[in-house]
């Protein structure tokens, strides 16, 4: 998209009064979006935004600018508005830009940009009458987003590294509103990853509009929700809402620095269970939060966070890399050209074990399963969380029981890490946008079955004293 000699000049001038390190990540983006609400299309939108990013970092601090003109004076510009934020004699060093070549490499069969948009179209009515025939008396509203991304990013730098990139995603969303008097529920589904409109063969868009639907009328006749503390199984294809709240971004570097992560200080301790690894692994095929390069053009790895319950790394970019004398490991992330690399997750999982999960269950007297995991909240300094469960089951004397509803899960990630004393060897990812300093990026996170020995449920009771109900 830029011409290696302009790359070169933009680099030189942004470096002209000083500072330890600069680079441009220049961006060309075509994304499509498709919405369906009240079995009409309601939206329809494709455009392309393009632009480029330039940083200087000097010592510890980080200048940025950025510019959505690519032609020579506006790069020039911006690289010189950079270059005022440091204070210094310019460094001797000879520019010489190499290609870096990736660690893994992603096939797409179906690029997006190559579909017809009638495809696209129909892939989402097509999931909104599959929604609808599930039980039309019951079902109130269905919501079907679709949407594509095309990517090509250009990363230079002033260690001579050269980076180009594709990343191409796919995904679809099924919302479902069931209603039977004056009970409303919802259900939710969705599919996405590093692929292109192949996405909609591997996950039929009525299969996933199918889940969602019964996941909304089924919650219709669920108990009220039991409270109290007691052991909770949280099932693979829960996914991994927990490991990425109330542990991932405790281990992003540029938290742990500033002690705002409880695992601050603790490389090398004890953190969690044995039988607990945690992996953040962009390099995996096809999910929704890999890459082949991170937007800093750092080649993507498998990095081991906790290793049978020890802290053993956390996840790094360049800048809180070079605070500690090291190189990252490829977790600097940014949303666009228009937003600086911060450490962010890829895919975060816990790492499977070797029980069958029904054994796991059945191990169990008396508890939650959780099915599928709602929103929720944490405090990265504590670990204190909070958690929705979208789908959830009483186990009663090792077999699974009736389905629950308002259930929420309450405890401190640290802790719950401690006290996991079952791990199956199944593994369910699920997707999402992961929100950090304004910035959203797309991520994946997983978990297998796993038998945790005591949360809090918080839930709704009818009191035998008052007739109020409690909500914990």
């Amino acid at each position: 998209m830029i011409d290696e000699q302009l790359l070169k000049e933009v680099l030189d001038l942004a470096l002209s009064s000083g500072g330890d390190f600069a680079d441009i990540f220049v961006e060309h983006k075509q994304a499509t979006g498709i919405g369906l609400e009240g079995g009409k299309i309601e939206r329809v939108h494709s455009g392309i935004d393009m632009g480029a990013g330039i940083r200087v970092i000097n010592g510890d601090s980080t200048a940025y600018a950025y510019t959505n003109d690519l032609s020579r004076e506006g790069l020039l510009e911006a690289a010189r508005m950079v270059s005022h934020a440091a204070r210094g004699e310019k460094k001797e060093y000879h520019l010489d830009l190499r290609r870096v070549q990736p660690v893994v490499e992603f096939s797409i069969m179906e690029p997006p940009d190559t579909i017809e948009p009638e495809r696209k179209v129909e892939a989402v009515q097509s999931a909104d009458r599959a929604a609808r025939a599930v039980d039309g008396d019951r079902i109130k509203q269905v919501m079907v987003g679709y949407g594509d991304v095309v990517q090509r990013v250009v990363i230079a730098n002033s260690d001579g590294e050269y980076v180009e990139d594709e990343r191409i995603r796919t995904r679809l969303m099924v919302q479902v509103v069931a209603a039977e008097g004056p009970n409303l529920q919802t259900g939710y589904e969705a599919v996405g990853g590093l692929t292109g409109f192949e996405l909609l063969e591997q996950y039929r868009p009525e299969a996933v509009a199918e889940v969602a639907a019964r996941r909304a009328v089924e919650m219709l006749k669920a108990k009220e929700a039991p409270t109290g503390r007691m052991p909770v199984v949280m099932a693979g294809e829960a996914g991994g809402t927990m490991v990425h709240e109330a542990c991932g971004h405790g281990l992003e570097a540029d938290l742990v620095q500033k002690k705002l992560s409880v695992y601050a200080g603790k490389k090398g301790q004890k953190v969690a269970a044995d039988i607990v690894t945690v992996i953040d692994d962009a390099s995996m095929a096809g999910h929704y939060g890999s890459y082949r390069f991170d937007d800093e053009g750092v080649p993507a790895r498998k990095v081991t966070l906790i290793e049978n319950g020890e802290l053993t790394d956390y996840m790094y970019d360049r800048l809180t890399a070079s605070r500690e004398g090291r190189k990252s490991n490829g977790h600097g992330r940014r949303e666009s050209y228009q937003h600086k690399p911060i450490p962010r997750m890829g895919n975060t999982y816990i790492a499977p074990g070797k029980m069958d999960p029904e054994k796991i269950i059945r191990e169990v007297k008396n508890g939650l399963l959780v099915k599928k995991m709602g929103g929720g909240q944490v405090n990265t300094t504590t670990g204190d969380f909070v958690f929705d469960v979208a789908e959830g089951y009483l186990i009663q004397d090792g077999e699974v029981g009736p389905m629950v509803r308002g259930a929420t899960l309450t405890g401190n990630g640290p802790e719950v890490l401690r006290i996991v004393e079952m791990i199956g060897k199944d593994l369910g990812f699920t997707i999402g946008t992961c929100g950090k300093d304004g910035q959203g990026v797309p991520v994946s996170d997983a978990q297998p079955t796993m038998a945790i020995r005591e949360l809090v449920v918080g839930g709704t009771s009818h009191s035998r004293a008052d007739g109020k109900i409690r909500r914990l």
